[in-house]
């Protein structure tokens, strides 16, 4: 979940049905909106033999409990869902790849998608990952007027994605693109980046003198998906892996389709607080050094997500 906030934000693209998956131990679901710490916490303190690569340079705090733990918004397939009671997606199997690198175990607690940022910087989460895409806005800290919100979070970038319409399936509408929905009703979640990119699709509608875009933003993917499966939006708007795996596996490929091509594609990153910069960089590390291997491949092929790949990590790379 695509870059203002975050019950799965902007190009608020955020590229949703994600096989259970267990990431170096088990990935526990909290339920949404419940952000308590899963259960699943190591605490021995004994790190002596730990023979990962990049053990050593991580912060001590997370070489003695041998635990990172992540917030997300588990209703992103096919990056991060709920799966009998699971956590799984290509976040989840990634975070398992980097795990392997650093020795530790990433122990995933969903929470609303627009609380995660908050979450991360009060320290209940040690990171974020949940398809957020890497813009300045995020780094700074502020929402879409500009405003200081925070302080905003460090991102480091593991993959690439972009803005993508759907629609029911046999598009009724025929809707061909985003520049067609001007006048039209669109659904998308809330806080994400790619409802950034629906206003500013409305925007572009009104200044060519056209009707701007009925915006109907709901708390959470689902509840958007549904009421575009009602007809109550002729489209929905989504993050382009999310919007394809939609419309492969929703009722086995018969209620949804995607329409045109992605656009303003940029990065999705892993957050990290700004003051915990030794683990921002060695998972940086770690991102380059699961590409080097092929296990992020595997992973993003394992989920379709392929189109997402990056050759090399990097920090703050979102514009």
């Amino acid at each position: 979940m695509t870059a203002s906030t975050l019950c799965r934000t902007t190009a608020k693209s955020r590229i949703a049905a994600v096989c259970a998956v267990a990431v170096a131990g088990t990935l526990l679901l909290t339920a949404c909106g419940d952000q308590t710490d899963s259960d699943s916490t190591k605490t021995d303190d004994d790190t002596s033999g730990n023979s990962a690569p990049l053990f050593d340079k991580l912060p001590e705090k997370y070489r003695k409990s041998g635990v990172i733990k992540v917030g997300t918004n588990a209703e992103y397939a096919p990056m991060e869902s709920s799966e009998n009671g699971e956590i799984v997606g290509v976040d989840p199997d990634l975070a398992q790849a980097l795990g392997k690198q650093l020795g530790v175990t990433f122990t995933f607690t969903s929470g609303s998608f627009d609380g995660l940022i908050t979450a991360l910087n009060t320290g209940r989460h040690d990171i974020a990952m949940s398809s957020i895409t890497d813009t300045v806005q995020r780094q700074q800290g502020l929402d879409d007027s500009g405003k200081k919100l925070g302080k905003g979070v460090d991102f480091v970038d593991y993959f690439l994605a972009g803005t993508a319409v759907y629609t029911k399936k046999g598009n009724p509408e025929g809707i061909k693109s985003i520049e067609d929905l001007c006048g039209k009703a669109a659904a998308v979640q809330r806080g994400t980046t790619y409802e950034k990119a629906l206003n500013k699709q409305s925007k572009a509608c009104t200044e060519a003198g056209k009707k701007a875009v009925k915006i109907q933003s709901f708390e959470n993917d689902t509840e958007a998906q549904t009421r575009v499966k009602a007809g109550g939006a002729v489209a929905g708007v989504n993050d382009y892996p999310v919007a394809l795996d939609l419309a492969r596996k929703a009722n086995n490929g018969k209620d949804f389709e995607v329409v045109g091509e992605q656009v303003d594609a940029g990065p999705f990153g892993i957050a990290v607080n700004k003051d915990n910069t030794e683990l921002r960089d060695v998972l940086k590390e770690a991102v380059d050094a699961i590409i080097a291997d092929g296990s992020y491949k595997k992973v993003l092929d394992k989920w379709g997500a392929g189109t997402g790949a990056i050759d090399k990590a990097a920090i703050n790379g979102g514009k």
